[in-house]
């Protein structure tokens, strides 16, 4: 068996640089408003969102992995997902 990769953990929550609210917000705004936030931010900053979109789970990391961006994982809070993002360089894509 390989040995599991471990995340960091998670930053607390409040602590991000911006903070989005995209609760009642449906596939695919969530995303639309994190890319607009992301874009509005400097290289290194911290972008905490919560939403009750189940799917962010799954398009979050997708969306960074797409634009260089840096996923750093989400909670479960009842049926809020609290994400957090960090601002990678602009133009830079992940493999």
């Amino acid at each position: 068996m390989s040995p599991e990769k471990r995340m960091p953990p998670l930053p607390s929550p409040g602590s991000g640089d911006r903070f989005l609210d995209a609760r009642g917000l449906l596939c695919p705004m969530p995303v639309v408003k994190a890319s607009q936030a992301l874009a509005a931010m400097r290289e290194g900053e911290v972008l905490e969102v919560l939403a009750d979109d189940q799917g962010v789970k799954a398009d979050f990391p997708a969306l960074c992995k797409g634009s260089g961006h840096e996923w750093l994982g989400c909670s479960q809070e009842g049926r809020v997902v609290r994400a957090f993002i960090r601002k990678g360089r602009q133009g830079k894509v992940a493999r």
